[in-house]
């Protein structure tokens, strides 16, 4: 694994840092390897977005519909 050192990070930041990684219950080191992940992550796909917050289980039955595919425009 690779290793990233940080300098000159902002006494304020570092002081909410230090207490974010308290309050979760980790190092501070864990708590920017955790930050960094989220920021860097892959977006959610909007369809897995809606299942995550309106499907099964959250009082709504979506159905997803199969798309049919059409035949590209003729420019000639």
């Amino acid at each position: 694994m690779a290793s990233l050192s940080v300098r000159r990070i902002n006494d304020e930041v570092y002081k909410r840092l230090r207490v974010r990684a308290a309050e979760h219950g980790v190092s501070m080191e864990e708590e920017v390897r955790q930050i960094l992940a989220r920021a860097v992550a892959a977006p959610e796909r909007l369809g897995q977005l809606a299942q995550r917050l309106f499907g099964e289980g959250r009082g709504a039955k979506l159905e997803i519909q199969d798309r049919k595919t059409h035949e590209p425009m003729k420019l000639d």
